[in-house]
């Protein structure tokens, strides 16, 4: 009560000035005292023991809504984060959110979950994705009711913009318009909401606090632990149950719309745990990044009524996708966009790139829906939109893959022996970092949000069924922690190279956005395991690591970022090689078809199908062990509903736009 009273104390003095200055005295305040009282000296390192029912790692939408879920429902709760929560990734998010609302036409959450079904390619568990679908609605009434402002229709109902791959009736019914927005700021706006949710349920926070490592002790998570980067002391969290929602990995290319603290810590985090991550091939290309920043341009621009245009002055999207054009799924907007420019149809003096016309809609349409890209065009690309078009570029945006889960936010791993999924008792994930499966191999526009906010709660929800709050739990071992320590020492006392940080993490990205980019070739995906092998192997005997201190240490910080990257980028590259196939946002030039179980390009009745080893419809496994080796499985797709009566499957079929 009294670091309550010291924080109210605080904001009153400090008001609307020095934000920086009043975080950090607030963390100050909410971490000293009784929390610290479990301190003590080990080696270099001062560890401080804290307990909680439950912690939460990552402060964007999926990690905010899970604390402050479990934070109603009596957990004490603490949320872990790198940096202030209104700085997380969430914020960039610009279209929308989807649910069948049926403000501007008659919509059905089973049409939602046929184009998301179709639009993972067939790769996505259905029975994840119908519970998304399903509780998107009530989801997006539940942001309503905290006070998220969407924009208005004139009846005063949320306002929804068509986006890419949305349909009607199953996919015969024309354009859906199903996206609900906050003008093109829906991330900001969704993010101070449930920040603002978050602080009004009490939720602990531990601000500029990096995690470093899970705490595993007989197969179950028992906590993380981190390094507070304000003073390098080390904090070992004891939960029940601790929930993952740390992000993507975006920050492994070159070229991203991805803040530079995307770099796959719970991802990697898991990885260390012995855990198998999901699907890590699939990385989702933005088809309009603006050429030469990637900032991101959002699809709501299209869904708006803008266009893509060749050199010619070519509507180009009409040829691969005739039905919904420039709202396809960004998989293949994207790999139109490459093709043409590949084809000699791009803009430019280098011909690169593609152009995005905005200049034909209404200046009032681009004041109040598109504000801030008219804005993010003037800056970074010095084009006013209302006269001339927006030179775009495919940029990667998203990863598909992440931490197995099942729709309730469990993480999982299969069981190949009984073949059944296992729950890894204790631990949880949520939003990017997750794979629930509902993205599968290709995600649709303004599902990233709906994910967040439906799989977050879920995480709380199940967390509260599973225990209660004040529940007994054990002591951690003493050694619990050590891993984290080791490594720190590693960097600290060995790290004596030639090559920096930045070097080495530049050559990761470049190495990436060549070698599995938009279009993928066989002898290049190996050239591109090679390096990323010898890069992660340079890593531990040649870094310089320059700053050996260990308050403030971003030097170090960078170098944690760049392990957990490596990790990622390992898995990326080496289950991209094995996939044989093109399906959704994996592209193989030399594999240029999917292979299913059986040919969906005609009748099923008469055909035998496929063994399991020798069809590509299933989820790719990978873990990285301690010496750089990569490890492939895989999982079968779950291709049935939670109520088959209520919401049949959607059966896989050509996937056409």
């Amino acid at each position: 009560q009294s670091a309550k009273q010291v924080m109210a104390c605080l904001r009153s003095i400090w008001g609307g000035r020095g934000p920086g200055r009043l975080a950090m005295l607030c963390r100050r305040a909410s971490t000293s005292g009784p929390l610290r009282a479990q301190e003590k000296l080990v080696g270099d390192y001062t560890v401080v023991d804290h307990t909680y029912d439950a912690v939460v790692v990552g402060a964007g939408g999926a990690g905010l809504r899970a604390a402050f879920g479990l934070a109603i429902k009596g957990y004490r709760t603490a949320c872990i984060t790198k940096l202030f929560p209104t700085r997380s990734h969430t914020i960039a998010a610009q279209g929308g959110i989807n649910a069948a609302l049926g403000n501007m036409e008659e919509d059905n959450w089973m049409w939602h979950m046929y184009d998301t079904v179709k639009g993972s390619d067939w790769l996505g568990d259905q029975d994840a994705i119908h519970y998304m679908t399903e509780q998107a609605p009530q989801a997006v009434i539940e942001l309503e009711n905290y006070g998220m402002p969407f924009s208005r229709t004139e009846g005063g109902k949320i306002y929804q913009r068509a986006f890419g791959g949305q349909s009607l009736n199953y996919g015969k019914g024309g354009q859906a318009h199903r996206c609900c927005c906050v003008a093109d700021r829906t991330g900001h706006s969704l993010l101070h909401t449930l920040y603002g949710q978050s602080l009004r349920h009490h939720t602990r926070y531990f601000i500029e606090y990096f995690a470093l490592d899970l705490l595993m002790e007989g197969g179950q998570c028992r906590g993380v632990v981190a390094l507070c980067l304000e003073d390098g002391t080390l904090h070992r969290f004891r939960a029940k149950s601790t929930v993952l929602a740390t992000g993507g990995y975006g920050r492994a290319y070159f070229s991203c719309t991805s803040a530079h603290t995307c770099t796959g810590d719970g991802i990697a985090m898991a990885n260390r745990a012995g855990i198998a991550c999901e699907d890590m091939e699939f990385v989702q290309f933005h088809p309009t990044g603006i050429y030469g920043a990637g900032c991101l341009i959002t699809e709501g621009c299209r869904g708006e009524g803008g266009y893509l245009l060749n050199s010619k002055g070519e509507r180009f999207m009409e040829r691969y996708a005739p039905t919904a054009k420039d709202l396809a799924s960004r998989d293949v907007v994207s790999r139109s966009m490459t093709l043409e420019i590949q084809e000699g149809r791009g803009c430019g003096p280098e011909a690169d790139h593609v152009h995005l016309q905005l200049s034909h809609l209404p200046p009032e349409i681009l004041h109040t829906r598109l504000p801030g890209i008219s804005e993010t065009a003037q800056i970074f690309a010095g084009v006013d939109v209302t006269r001339d078009p927006v030179p775009v570029l495919p940029t990667v945006h998203y990863n598909m893959g992440g931490v197995p889960t099942n729709y309730k936010g469990q993480v999982i791993q299969c069981d190949t022996e009984a073949g059944e999924d296992r729950v890894i008792p204790g631990l949880y994930a949520a939003g990017e970092t997750a794979c629930a499966s509902v993205h599968g191999a290709n995600r649709l526009g303004a599902n990233s949000l709906l994910d967040l906010v439906v799989f977050g709660r879920a995480c709380a929800n199940t967390i509260s069924e599973d225990a209660k709050p004040g529940d007994p739990q054990p002591d951690l071992s003493p050694r619990a922690g050590e891993q984290s320590i080791a490594n720190l020492d590693r960097l600290y006392h060995t790290s004596d190279g030639e090559t920096h940080t930045a070097e080495l993490r530049l050559s990761m990205q470049k190495t990436m956005h060549e070698k599995a980019g938009v279009f993928r070739h066989g002898p290049l995906l190996e050239e591109g395991c090679q390096d990323i092998t010898r890069v992660v192997k340079q890593s531990e005997t040649d870094l310089k690591l320059y700053d050996k201190h260990h308050v403030w240490n971003t030097d170090l910080v960078e170098a944690l970022e760049l392990q957990n990257l490596m990790i990622c980028a390992l898995q990326t590259v080496y289950t991209a090689s094995a996939r044989k196939e093109t399906r959704g946002a994996h592209a193989r030039d030399d594999y240029p078809t999917r292979i299913d179980e059986y040919d969906y390009s005609r009748p099923v009745e008469g055909q035998s199908p496929l063994p399991y080893d020798q069809h590509w419809r299933k989820h790719s496994m990978a873990l990285v062990d301690e010496k750089h080796n990569v490890h492939l499985s895989y999982r079968p797709v779950i291709d049935t509903t939670l109520d088959e009566d209520q919401c049949p499957s959607v059966p896989p079929q050509v996937r056409v736009y």
